[in-house]
C-alpha cells in the first residue's frame, strides 16, 4: 500500500460528526416526515405487499465509502422502507394487539435517544432511576393495584422490554424461592428439584419459552383446562397440583392471565391466588394488553384477586399510547427479585449502591444496560392526564361493543367468545377453510388488517380495537369490508 499523500488534507475526527446545525435541519425534516406519515397512514395499504428479499434487493451490495447527505436517507425511507412496512399505526390495523404510538411518547423516545443515558445503576444517572420509580408508583394508584407493589413498601416496579421478560424474571425468582437459592448456587441438577409450573391452555407462549431459558424444560409446564369462556379452571389447577405432589414433584409457579391473546379471556385470579397461597406457589399475573383497562374504575374487576399475586405485569406499549418497548413489572418482594438477579463486579461498586438507599435496576431484570424508557411513559401520562387516558380506553371498548353488535345482527356470523374489553372473536358459520379464505380476502384488500387464532378446533377471526386514531368510521368500514368479502365466498 502506498504511503499517504501529505498534500491531501484528511478530515479531523471533529469533521466527521454531524454538526449541530446539520442535526437541527435533519431533525426538523424527520419530525415533519413523521408528522406527515401519521396524517396519511390511514390512506396506505395496511399490510405490506413485498415478497421475501424485495427490501434487501433494493439496497446496495456494499456500504458507502463516503458520507451521504441526509436527503438521500429520506429518499430511501420512501423508496425502500415504506413498501416493506405493515402499518401498525394505521387506524385500519385490527390484527394481533394495539401498538399505539403517540406524539408525546415519540418525543420521550427522542429525548431518551438524545440524552444517551445508560441507566444501569442509580449512580450512572439518578434521574433515570428515580423518574421511573416515581412514575411506576403513580401507575399503582392509576390502575387500582395493591399498595404492596409500591416502592414505598417491600415491593416495587421496573420497566422491562416486554411481558416475556417479566414472565422470565418471575419464573426465575419463583425457582429460587422454591429451591432456597440452590438453583442459582449449585445448579438445577445438584439441588435435585423437579419443579413444575402451571398455566392455562390459553396462556401466552412466552411462558413455555421462559421454562426453556430457565433450564426447567417445557415438559415441566402443565397446561390447565379452560372453561367455556376460555378462562383457567381453578378446580383443574388444584387437581393438577395434587397429582404432581403425589408423584413426588415440586409445584412452584402459576401464571394467571388477564386478557389472553386468543380471546381476551380473564382467568379467575382470586380463586387461583387462594390456591397458590395455600400451596405456597408463586403467582404471576400477566395482564399484558388488558391491564390498561383498569385505568377506568368500572373495568377494575379484571384485577380482582391481584392483591394475592407475587408479581404482575402489563404493557403500556400495547394500549396506553406508549411506543414499544415498555412493559411494567411489579413484585411484592423486591428483595427476592434482587437476590435472584444480582451480580456485583468490582467495576460497578459505588458508594450509593453500598449505602442501600437506592435502586439499581440492573438487579431487577436480565440485561445490565437500560435506556431511559420512563421518559415516554411520563410524557404520555402528562399529555393525556388520567382522565384523557380513561376516555380513550372507554372509546375503544365502546367501538368493540358496537362491532360485536353488528356481527350478532348478521346471521352469517357467530361470536365465539365473550368480549370483556376490546377484542372481538368471531367467525363465519362455516368451515375453517371458509374462514381462512375470508381472512385472506380481507387482508389482501389493503383496506384493513385482521389476524386469527384457533379456539378448540375452530379457526377464529380476531378484531382488536385500540389504535391511537381509530374512530367509528374505521371500524364500520372494516365491518363493511368483511361483509363484502364474505359475500364472495
Amino acid at each position: 500500500m502506498p504511503p499517504p499523500d501529505p498534500s491531501v488534507r484528511r478530515p479531523s475526527p471533529a469533521d466527521l460528526h454531524m454538526t449541530s446545525d446539520e442535526f437541527r435541519r435533519a431533525g426538523h425534516a424527520m419530525v415533519d416526515w413523521i408528522a406527515a406519515y401519521l396524517e396519511r397512514v390511514e390512506t396506505l395499504p395496511v399490510l405490506s405487499r413485498v415478497k421475501p428479499g424485495d427490501v434487501r434487493s433494493a439496497l446496495p451490495s456494499e456500504p458507502p465509502a463516503k458520507r451521504e447527505p441526509f436527503e438521500r436517507w429520506l429518499e430511501d425511507i420512501d423508496r425502500v422502507v415504506m413498501p416493506g412496512l405493515t402499518h401498525w399505526q394505521s387506524p385500519n390495523f385490527f390484527a394481533y394487539f394495539p401498538a399505539n404510538a403517540s406524539g408525546p411518547s415519540i418525543l420521550g423516545d427522542l429525548l431518551s435517544a438524545g440524552l444517551g443515558v445508560q441507566g444501569m445503576l442509580w449512580a450512572t444517572s439518578p434521574a433515570c432511576t428515580e423518574v421511573e420509580t416515581h412514575v411506576l408508583d403513580w401507575l399503582v394508584g392509576m390502575l387500582g393495584l395493591p399498595d404492596r407493589f409500591r416502592s414505598t413498601s417491600h415491593g416495587g416496579g421496573v420497566i422491562q422490554d416486554t411481558a416475556s421478560s417479566s414472565t422470565l424474571c418471575a419464573l426465575l425468582v419463583a425457582r429460587e424461592r422454591a429451591t432456597g437459592g440452590a438453583s442459582n448456587d449449585d445448579g438445577l441438577a445438584a439441588c435435585n428439584a423437579r419443579l413444575v409450573a402451571y398455566a392455562s391452555t390459553q396462556t401466552h407462549s412466552s411462558l413455555a419459552k421462559a421454562m426453556k431459558i430457565a433450564g426447567l424444560g417445557e415438559r415441566n409446564l402443565r397446561l390447565i383446562d379452560v372453561d367455556q369462556a376460555y378462562a383457567m379452571r381453578a378446580d383443574r389447577l388444584r387437581e393438577a397440583i395434587a397429582r404432581d405432589r403425589t408423584a413426588g414433584l415440586t409445584p412452584f409457579f402459576v401464571c394467571a392471565t388477564i386478557g389472553t391473546t386468543s380471546s381476551n379471556a380473564i382467568d379467575p385470579v382470586r380463586a387461583i391466588g387462594e390456591i397458590c397461597n395455600a400451596e405456597k406457589l408463586w403467582l404471576h399475573v400477566d395482564a399484558a394488553m388488558s391491564g390498561t383497562a383498569a385505568l377506568c374504575p368500572e373495568f377494575r374487576p379484571i384485577h380482582d384477586g391481584v392483591e394475592l399475586a407475587d408479581s404482575y405485569c402489563f404493557n403500556p406499549h400495547k394500549w396506553m399510547f406508549v411506543n414499544f418497548d415498555c412493559d411494567v413489572f411489579y413484585v411484592a418482594d423486591r428483595a427476592a427479585l434482587i437476590r435472584t438477579l444480582t451480580v456485583l463486579p468490582e467495576y460497578l461498586r459505588n458508594a450509593a449502591t453500598a449505602s442501600g438507599a437506592v435502586f439499581d435496576y440492573r438487579d431487577w431484570h436480565v440485561p445490565l444496560g437500560r435506556r431511559f424508557r420512563a421518559l415516554k411513559l411520563w410524557f404520555v401520562i402528562r399529555h393525556y392526564g388520567v382522565e384523557g387516558l380513561q376516555a380513550l380506553v372507554r372509546h375503544h371498548v365502546a367501538l368493540a361493543a358496537a362491532f360485536e353488535s353488528w356481527v350478532r345482527a348478521d346471521d352469517r356470523f357467530e361470536i365465539v367468545a365473550p368480549r370483556p374489553l376490546n377484542l372481538v372473536s368471531f367467525r363465519l358459520r362455516g368451515s375453517n377453510e371458509e374462514n381462512e379464505a375470508l381472512l385472506a380476502r380481507v387482508n389482501a384488500s389493503g383496506e384493513a388488517y385482521l389476524s386469527h387464532t384457533k379456539l378448540g378446533d375452530r379457526y377464529v377471526l380476531r378484531m382488536s380495537i385500540g389504535q391511537t386514531r381509530v374512530e367509528e368510521r374505521h371500524v364500520k368500514a372494516a365491518w363493511t369490508l368483511i361483509q363484502r368479502c364474505a359475500s364472495r365466498a
